[in-house]
């Protein structure tokens, strides 16, 4: 495969002739986005590498040393949320092929990292966001380091923490992953692993001792034995960070959205501003953020909560395709990534103004269970 490719595969021959694959983002500029290149390209050599009995392990990582993936690459969603709206059946979700071709293959390739049957050891780097962390959270090793910049801030664009976080999300320690949900919040290595997205912090600087330790040994045949050594190994190198923001106030978070509405959370949240600056960037945040998406992104997690995983990636990929089908994801994307004003007019722009009826929309598929894109998650 060229050096060009967006995702570069190597496999590493091990101590006993076992190989250990490696695949690397490979959009160093963009911080790895991801497209839907990459994500054929994924799904295609992960169902390989699972097929393939020399395999052991599989790691993934980012090229250079600024990101794992800093989430989707939004240019191409943007343009064609305004065909799709300029088109002739804008408010049919399933009109956007482009949203309904990156949204289904990318939710399936996380579903296929949450039930791989190898061990899969991610290396979570520098800017880990959204569809980032999306890749990050289903792996069974997760290794995060002292650059780690973790966050889901699709609040930002007029999205909601998908990709699965309506599942994750929701199984973070109290309310925190409602927190994370609205306001954007950055979460360091320790609170990476408190809020169960990560794992194992590592410095940095053992990454090369760290592959070397995988490739000198001999891994067996049976992937539950390498799952238990894999985490042995690691366990090796592993560090205690210090303690982050979101794990030392943990109880003011948890009150703050434990409310019962989404307007009393919201003023809840803003409460804690004063607390210190990463407090008051989160709170900031979440006002400036899209209302409706905010309501979204709690009703998501309340209503999916015994959910299992396959369906709620079938309910997200029909919320991800109705926030296409509205205004409040082009215009965040414009704001954010386009025009770059910083200035989104969201519909409504007050979340007082978020019906119960605009929230259900959310929620309405427009096929049958048989029809539904990722009706087969369960059997892959």
């Amino acid at each position: 495969m060229s050096d060009h490719s967006p995702v570069l595969f190597e496999e590493l021959p091990t101590a006993n002739g076992l190989r250990i694959g490696v695949a690397r983002l490979n959009a160093e500029a963009s911080l790895n986005a991801l497209t839907l290149e990459m994500v054929d390209l994924l799904w295609a050599r992960l169902q390989q590498w699972a097929a393939a009995p020399e395999i052991a392990l599989v790691v993934l990582e980012g090229a250079g040393e600024r990101a794992l993936c800093a989430g989707a690459d939004l240019n191409r969603l943007h343009a064609a949320c305004l065909d799709h709206h300029a088109g002739p059946i804008p408010h049919d979700i399933r009109g956007n092929q482009y949203a309904l071709d990156f949204f289904s293959r990318e939710y399936r390739l996380d579903y296929c990292l949450h039930t791989y049957p190898k061990p899969l050891l991610c290396w979570g780097h520098g800017v880990v966001m959204g569809g980032g962390v999306g890749l990050m959270a289903g792996c069974s090793h997760r290794v995060v380091t002292g650059g780690l910049r973790l966050a889901m801030p699709e609040i930002n664009i007029g999205l909601y923490p998908d990709v699965g976080g309506s599942w994750f999300l929701a199984r973070a320690p109290g309310k925190t992953g409602i927190f994370l949900a609205l306001t954007a919040a950055q979460l360091n290595a320790s609170d990476a692993i408190f809020a169960g997205l990560a794992d194992l912090y590592i410095p940095h600087t053992d990454k090369a001792q760290v592959l070397h330790a995988l490739t000198s040994h001999a891994w067996q045949a049976d992937a539950s034995r390498n799952h238990a050594e894999l985490t042995g190994l690691l366990q090796a190198f592993a560090q205690t960070p210090a303690t982050g923001p979101l794990r030392e106030h943990f109880d003011s978070i948890n009150a703050a959205c434990s409310q019962a509405n989404a307007v009393d959370i919201v003023q809840a949240v803003g409460e804690l501003a004063s607390i210190n600056e990463w407090f008051a960037r989160a709170a900031a945040t979440l006002r400036a953020g899209s209302p409706s998406t905010a309501v979204l992104s709690i009703a998501l997690q309340r209503r999916l909560r015994l959910a299992s995983l396959a369906e709620v990636f079938r309910a997200e990929l029909v919320a991800a395709l109705t926030c296409a089908a509205r205004p409040d994801l082009a215009e965040g994307i414009r704001a954010l990534l386009i025009d770059k004003d910083k200035q989104p007019h969201w519909q409504p722009a007050d979340i007082a103004a978020v019906t119960p009826a605009l929230v259900d929309a959310f929620f309405a598929t427009p096929w049958s269970a048989a029809e539904h894109p990722l009706a087969n998650l369960g059997a892959l």
